[in-house]
């Protein structure tokens, strides 16, 4: 998430702090779409390596405990396919990709989640679930969870980074929900005004591993909810996101080059093949 002091005034200091997470600039060039093994899983650490991110605070396995019953880890993303990013990202890329993972951790309405892996303006990133899939049932059928919050604490003044949400069931052939959020000439901030329609990126994200709240609950899990019969798709076994944001770079100055564009934590299924 790249934040800018003059977008958020001085009432907005230690947001923007928590925000951004504390990665210090990365010498290292962005990893391109070919990034990944041959097998299409990401190849640069261990997937059951813990991430160091700050803010990460569960295993990435996925395990969720709930008190009376467990999420297992193919509720969430198990594999990166491929990821894409554009200039000025590289933050959550060392914990790839451990840190989409999981469950999300939330930051709630007031913070945004460090949790994450930043696309640039205009990245992209393709994620499966398998063995697992989504399928078509009551309601939303999944949740992205993204890092906005309310700036200032209010409700209607969201720092949101809209990502377009497409579903495939062979990795091919895509279906799309549509995500065309107004373009700004702000100079600086996300380039974008609401309205967001379909895109993901612009709730705030409540659940998290120590408060409880179930993160394939769409009424309290915050997040962006999918519901695959808007799209006339029954079966999904991979989401793709692609960043629509329109952010200069590095859109929060110097100190922070490597946050700009979305900001993936974590994508749960709601309605599972394999509940």
């Amino acid at each position: 998430m790249a934040l800018s002091l003059r977008t958020l005034g001085p009432v907005a200091l230690v947001t923007l702090a928590a925000a951004c997470g504390s990665s210090s600039p990365s010498s290292a060039p962005p990893p391109q779409g070919d990034d990944v093994a041959d097998d299409g899983g990401w190849s640069t650490v261990d997937a059951g390596a813990a991430a160091t991110d700050a803010g990460h605070a569960l295993p990435v396995d996925g395990s969720y405990d709930l008190g009376d019953s467990s999420l297992p880890t193919d509720r969430f993303v198990t594999a990166v396919v491929s990821f894409t990013p554009t200039e000025c990202t590289g933050f959550g890329r060392a914990s790839m990709p451990g840190i989409v993972e999981g469950p999300p951790v939330g930051g709630g309405s007031e913070r945004g989640s460090t949790d994450v892996v930043s696309l640039g303006s205009g990245g992209s990133i393709v994620l499966s679930f398998a063995p697992n899939a989504i399928v078509d049932g009551p309601g939303p059928d999944f949740i992205v969870f993204e890092n906005p919050f309310w700036i200032g604490g209010d409700s209607s003044n969201v720092y949101a980074e809209p990502g377009e949400v497409s579903v495939s069931d062979d990795g091919t052939t895509w279906q799309t929900f549509p995500c065309n959020p107004t373009l700004t000439s702000a100079p600086d901030g996300t380039g974008t005004a609401p309205p967001y329609g379909a895109c993901a990126g612009w709730h705030v994200v409540h659940s998290t591993p120590t408060n409880g709240i179930s993160p394939v609950d769409p009424a309290t899990a915050g997040g962006d909810a999918f519901d695959l019969a808007d799209l006339g798709v029954t079966h999904a076994r991979y989401v793709r996101i692609v960043d629509r944001t329109a952010e200069s770079c590095p859109e929060a100055g110097p100190d922070t080059p490597d946050t700009n564009g979305f900001d993936l934590d974590a994508i749960a299924i709601v309605n599972a093949e394999q509940p």
